[in-house]
């Protein structure tokens, strides 16, 4: 249900038209869809749901329940991307998180991070040094924003990048939902020999306001699939889908 509001073009969808689509009473569509909107992955709306505002992104304690399966693929495939020794930087976002929990067992690692899970995780490890920025700590949210976040990140060149994002367009690239989320992750980027970012598909045409970079201003795009109409190589990064790698 999620992934079909995501892709509706209006942002809306009804009861009834959930129900026909997949075989199921209204009854058990609104419970599910009561659940959506307590999560802060949907709006309720008379008859039906809309899409979540574009400039708030649900708590991270509801975004790790979605598409958790395919996030692990997906930081498994980005882990395998980071050889030992090697200098990372390591943002925000709840896939991100999981891509440092497969670099546990990665020898002489140094990880810039702003993101508090991904810290709280590699901090435990003895061969693993971390840096964490200092910033603003925003609730139900386990990270860190703000202009120094950002200057953290550039006092940096590392060997590897990784990012999420809010969503994805072919036509304006990576996006996310608040300026300042926007920034830092520009700036990991920016600041990167790789550029990899780790999204699921269900970002592909999600609405958040904020423009990251375009598609081609990372390397490595590690997804399970692509949205419909689009193949390999027209979104320009190399893509790593679901640990597949495609030219």
């Amino acid at each position: 249900m999620l992934e079909a509001l995501q892709r509706s073009d209006s942002g809306e969808l009804s009861v009834d038209w959930l129900a026909e689509r997949f075989a199921l009473s209204a009854q058990t569509i609104r419970k599910d869809l009561n659940e959506l909107c307590e999560l802060g992955l949907a709006r309720r709306l008379h008859g039906g749901i809309g899409s979540p505002p574009t400039t708030h992104n649900a708590p991270v304690d509801a975004r790790r329940m979605v598409n958790a399966g395919v996030k692990e693929r997906i930081a498994r495939a980005v882990a395998e991307l980071i050889p030992e020794g090697a200098s990372v930087a390591l943002g925000i976002g709840t896939t991100v998180e999981l891509v440092a929990r497969h670099l546990t067992a990665r020898r002489g690692l140094r990880v810039m991070t702003n993101n508090l899970g991904v810290a709280g995780v590699l901090s435990r490890v003895p061969q693993v040094e971390v840096y964490l920025a200092e910033g603003r700590r925003r609730h139900g949210d386990w990270d860190v924003l703000g202009e120094s976040v950002s200057a953290f990140f550039a006092h940096y060149f590392v060997d590897v990048g990784v990012v999420g994002c809010g969503g994805l367009d072919i036509a304006h690239g990576v996006l996310d939902f608040e300026p300042e989320e926007a920034a830092v992750s520009g700036a990991i980027l920016a600041h990167s020999r790789m550029r990899v970012l780790a999204a699921d598909a269900s970002k592909w045409g999600r609405r958040a306001m904020s423009r990251v970079v375009p598609l081609d201003g990372v390397d490595v795009l590690a997804t399970d699939r692509l949205p419909a109409g689009v193949a390999p190589g027209d979104s320009g990064p190399r893509l790593q889908l679901a640990g597949k790698t495609t030219a």
